[in-house]
């Protein structure tokens, strides 16, 4: 009696001992001859305001090592940019100069 396993052989072996955490998230990549997983880098999460908790806008979502951005790109040019949402950076700015 013979059993066909429909699994492709590679994702049957095991994978490496570093890919084996969920560090990595599985991405099946299908070629011509089989399926194969691929061991891609989570993406990163959104920036938060530390002070209401609400996601920061003009601080892109990216890995900066991975995208050539300049360093005007990466945080808004105003006081306290790419650190606080403009709602309570306006609230921090009136309150400090009082």
């Amino acid at each position: 009696m013979v059993i066909f396993i429909n699994k492709p052989i590679s994702l049957c072996s095991m994978p490496r001992g570093n890919k084996r955490s969920r560090t990595f998230r599985r991405v099946f990549v299908k070629t011509p001859t089989k399926v194969k997983i691929d061991y891609k880098k989570r993406k990163p999460s959104k920036k938060l305001c530390p002070s209401c908790g609400s996601v920061l806008k003009g601080a892109p979502i990216t890995r900066t090592y991975k995208t050539k951005i300049a360093k005007t790109k990466k945080r808004p040019e105003r006081a306290f940019g790419g650190c606080l949402c403009s709602k309570c950076s306006r609230r921090e700015i009136i309150k400090r100069n009082r």
